[in-house]
């Protein structure tokens, strides 16, 4: 019995030591990037979703006004910087990590969006949006500022709050 005592003592120090952050479940495509020193690349913390439907996506784009949210067909044709990562939202409750590379150190913009319906497509009436700033989005097209983040050659971590569409003030986060 003593012997049974201590082994599960010292499971429970062991555990007690391991950081937070190792048990959550980093999502995407480009997860092997944001785990064991990788890089460069992004690791947001996705916070707020109003459920656990559909799709989540994290789009990188270049951290100008004339490529922000441009179509992706357009910025792969002219050799622009874009990279998709999509992946199915996890049940469960609480934030989720996701992990999207960027080709090299540097500024890019960052979009995050909730496609709760599944069709690959932003419903204005029903998906959510979020930046790495977490301004306010109400009714217009968010501008590059709210996007933008700085990947050194490591990962860049940010926590993005995902916005709704709220009645007439436009979008804006959950709670």
């Amino acid at each position: 019995m003593i012997r049974v005592m201590k082994m599960v003592a010292v499971a429970a120090i062991g555990l007690a030591a391991m950081p937070q952050a190792a048990g959550a479940q980093v999502l995407g495509s480009d997860a092997a990037a944001c785990t064991g020193g990788g890089g460069p690349a992004i690791l947001a913390r996705i916070e707020g979703l109003k459920d656990r439907k559909g799709n989540l996506k994290l789009e990188l784009y270049p951290a100008n006004d004339e490529d922000f949210l441009q179509d992706d067909g357009v910025l792969v044709r002219a050799g622009k910087t874009f990279r998709r990562v999509q992946v199915p939202t996890p049940a469960g409750a609480g934030p989720i990590a996701m992990c999207i590379r960027v080709p090299h150190p540097g500024r890019y913009a960052l979009l995050f969006t909730h496609d709760r319906d599944g069709k690959n497509k932003f419903n204005f009436w029903s998906d959510g949006a979020g930046f790495p700033a977490n301004t306010k989005l109400g009714r217009r097209k968010p501008p590059l500022a709210s996007a933008l983040i700085d990947v050194p050659n490591g990962v860049a971590t940010t926590t993005i709050r995902a916005q709704y569409l709220r009645g007439l003030g436009g979008f804006g986060p959950v709670d």
